[in-house]
């Protein structure tokens, strides 16, 4: 079973800026799609960026435009770099892999990892 494990969050102040990063436990793992979820205190799951297999990439939402996935097939790390930060993006960023499906929809999904926390201050 392939496990993602992601890292790199942490307290950052309104303004700031972060990367994350979401390694894959197999080197053989070439998911079709890799992306970013967030959930905030209260809130659904929701859909930060994805990218597929051959670099295309997808963001919704409002980190759209602050944020930017890319990947590292070397290390089997995909990336989420975040700038601009605000007090309204404190959530669990998951990370997740997927074969196929709808790219936001999170039942395409079947790999995730354990989430990691990133806290903006005001």
């Amino acid at each position: 079973q392939v496990q993602l494990v992601e890292s790199g969050g942490g307290l950052v102040p309104a303004g700031g800026s972060l990367r994350l990063s979401c390694a894959a436990s197999e080197r053989s793992f070439r998911p079709t799609f890799m992306a970013w979820f967030r959930q905030g205190p209260g809130k659904d799951r929701e859909f930060v960026a994805a990218i597929s297999r051959t670099d295309g990439t997808w963001y919704e939402g409002p980190t759209k435009g602050r944020a930017t996935i890319a990947r590292d097939n070397a290390k089997n790390t995909v990336y989420l770099n975040m700038y601009r930060l605000k007090p309204e993006d404190t959530a669990v960023y998951f990370c997740a892999a997927s074969e196929s499906g709808y790219i936001s929809d999170r039942g395409s999904y079947k790999f995730w990892g354990q989430g990691t926390q990133v806290t903006v201050s005001a």
